[in-house]
C-alpha cells in the first residue's frame, strides 16, 4: 500500500468488500475470462472460444463478475458485450504474477 493509504484503517467492513474481490479473483477461469475481456468487451461466444470452457460455464462466470461489479455488460441486439469495470483489476494480477517470477 502507499503511504497515503497506510495511515487510514478500513473498516470491518470494507475488509469485508476487499476479501470478496480477492475471492472471486482467486478463481482460475476467471481470470482466464478477465484476460479475454481486458483489450475489448467480448460477446459470451467469444469468450467461450478465448477460454475453451462451456458456454454455462462461462454464464455463470459472467453473472458472478457483473453482480460483483467487476466487469460490464452492455446489451447490442441480440449479443451481449462484457467489458472490464477497472482495468486496475488486470494490474493487480500482473503485480501478483511479477513476484511470483524467479
Amino acid at each position: 500500500m502507499s503511504n497515503a493509504t497506510t495511515n487510514r484503517e478500513l473498516t470491518d467492513d470494507r475488509l469485508e468488500k476487499v476479501a470478496e474481490q480477492f475471492r472471486l479473483l482467486g478463481e482460475p477461469m476467471r481470470l482466464k475470462i478477465l484476460q479475454a475481456i481486458c483489450g475489448k468487451p467480448l460477446a459470451v461466444s467469444e469468450i467461450v472460444a478465448a477460454t475453451g470452457a462451456t458456454q454455462s460455464n462461462i454464464s455463470r462466470h459472467l453473472a458472478l463478475l457483473a453482480s460483483a461489479g467487476i466487469i460490464t455488460r452492455q446489451k447490442d441486439g441480440q449479443f451481449v458485450y462484457y467489458g472490464m469495470t477497472n482495468p486496475l483489476t488486470m494490474k493487480l494480477c500482473e503485480l501478483v504474477h511479477n513476484e511470483l517470477l524467479p
